[in-house]
């Protein structure tokens, strides 16, 4: 999928966090050049962001203009012109020689953030461009699910998790990463649901809208779902992954990913973006050193994860002794869902009922996750981070609240 599509974000849920709009238009970047040649290149990205630049040639750059713009371009041929404008974020130099010898004193002039050279940093241009445009502010918290074991309720659990999140309002996307899981999108119901499934972004390269991307998925039950087709095809190019999740994460809000118990280059893509793992646990022996496994290798890639625990426990086995087992801080016990088939067999997802054992267990995971999170210090962590929910794994805190232990595993 490439190109972007824009539409007006007024009303979505987490709106809040995102980058400003002025009088209900998207932030436009500001170009700086008059070099015909390099105009054309910087149209042409901005283009393939989805932005309509606001360019100033030969004439003086307007004060106003420079300064509430969201992303100043600024061509080598014009960075005389803009020495002596105010000095602030998101200012790049865009060239197409850096052996200039006086291409780097021109950027520390203009307080320029970086320099990038066309063509070789095109990519990243339209990213940048492209975050203006969508009003890139605060990522999503991303959450990944993992099975210690098959069978364990990883896709129940992800689905829950989603329904969840999207019931209080949150922007939730949820990425089925396991091609041989049978779909997310039977489990919730969804499976003749118009919208793209994987085979059709399995050729996704580079960047992806994330508008464009939330668009195009099927909308069950408030979550906007990537799965899989009842076809053959059982894999997808790791950039894919990248770009997709990427996309994702640029809207805010909530996404959850279900990943498979194999760690491959796509598995590592995912693994990447996360800010947090749960890995499901069963009580019992077997299980636990499947799981074991599983997380000495998820843990080369990612920072923080997390055990639950799920019973029933062999004797003289509990939640504590899974998580210490593992050498994992202990996120919860995941209750039993007695009337869940039930509700599968009538239509109703996993965590649909607000109510129940496994719905009670997802609201408290999420109000302690986000409170967390925006209890940080306004520091954004990094995908993968051991401090990308707002606790790291040494905590030394625990909640009771429908299951859920916040802290370590000792």
């Amino acid at each position: 999928m490439n190109g972007t599509i824009t539409t007006d974000p007024d009303g979505m849920p987490g709106a809040d966090d995102r980058t400003p709009f002025v009088e209900g238009h998207r932030a436009a970047p500001l170009i700086v050049t008059d070099d015909a040649e390099l105009l054309d290149d910087l149209l042409r990205l901005s283009a393939a962001a989805g932005a309509q630049p606001d360019v100033h040639h030969s004439a003086p750059v307007g004060k106003a203009a420079w300064d509430t713009a969201p992303l100043v371009l600024v061509g080598a041929d014009a960075a005389v012109r803009c020495r002596g404008m105010t000095r602030r974020h998101g200012v790049l130099l865009i060239a197409r020689d850096l052996d200039d010898p006086d291409l780097w004193r021109r950027a520390v002039e203009i307080g320029a953030d970086d320099v990038s050279r066309i063509p070789d940093a095109e990519s990243r241009i339209v990213g940048r461009i492209a975050d203006v445009t969508e009003g890139a502010g605060r990522q999503a918290l991303t959450v990944g699910v993992l099975g210690g074991r098959g069978g364990a309720g990883a896709s129940t659990l992800a689905c829950a998790l989603a329904v969840s999140a999207a019931r209080t309002g949150l922007r939730t996307v949820l990425v089925d990463g396991d091609p041989l899981g049978g779909g997310l999108d039977v489990l919730l119901g969804g499976e003749q649901a118009e919208g793209a499934r994987w085979p059709e972004l399995a050729s996704a390269e580079g960047r992806v809208a994330g508008t464009a991307l939330e668009e195009s998925l099927p909308l069950l039950h408030g979550v906007r779902v990537l799965s899989w087709d009842r076809g053959t095809t059982a894999a997808v190019p790791a950039e894919a992954m990248r770009s997709v999740l990427a996309a994702a994460r640029r809207r805010g809000g909530i996404v959850l990913a279900d990943l498979p118990r194999r760690i491959d280059e796509v598995s590592v893509e995912a693994l990447a973006q996360l800010d947090m793992g749960l890995l499901v646990v069963p009580g019992e022996l077997r299980a636990i050193a499947a799981a074991k496994r599983m997380a000495a290798m998820a843990g080369t890639v990612l920072g923080d994860l997390r055990v639950i625990a799920r019973g029933p426990y062999t004797a003289g086995i509990d939640e504590t002794w899974v998580a210490r087992a593992l050498g994992l801080p202990l996120a919860g016990e995941l209750p039993t869902e007695p009337r869940l088939l039930a509700a599968l067999d009538d239509g109703r997802p996993p965590g649909d009922s607000a109510s129940s054992p496994l719905g009670r267990f997802c609201t408290a995971f999420w109000k302690r996750a986000l409170a967390d999170r925006g209890a940080g210090s306004g520091t954004e962590p990094g995908p993968g981070s051991a401090a990308g929910a707002g606790c790291g794994t040494g905590a030394a805190m625990a909640e009771s609240t429908a299951g859920i232990a916040w802290g370590g595993a000792s």
